[in-house]
């Protein structure tokens, strides 16, 4: 699996190391990621993914994966994460 967060897209930076003598060469800057299972309480379902150590504490702090993805904007949101966000968003909408 590569080095994207599962929810946000988030992927490595680049930059410079530095030396004493100030020779730069790049370098990549990993993001931060966890191994997680995410419950869903509307779908019922859990979802064992690879999210950012600050997209764990934003759902923390949220409340959770439903309320993440439904507040969210989408052009901040990875494509499998649109697609759970679909998924829920038409679980919750009610049937006329």
């Amino acid at each position: 699996m590569s080095k994207v967060c599962f929810l946000t897209g988030k992927r490595f930076m680049t930059g410079n190391n530095v030396s004493h003598a100030n020779n730069k060469t790049k370098r990549k800057f990993d993001v931060n990621l966890r191994s997680v299972t995410l419950n869903s309480d509307t779908l019922g379902e859990k979802y064992k993914v690879k999210i950012a150590a600050s997209t764990m504490r934003t759902l923390n702090k949220v409340g959770g994966l439903d309320r993440f993805l439904l507040d969210s904007d989408n052009s901040k949101l990875s494509h499998d994460a649109l697609k759970l966000k679909t998924k829920i968003s038409k679980k919750l909408r009610p049937i006329k």
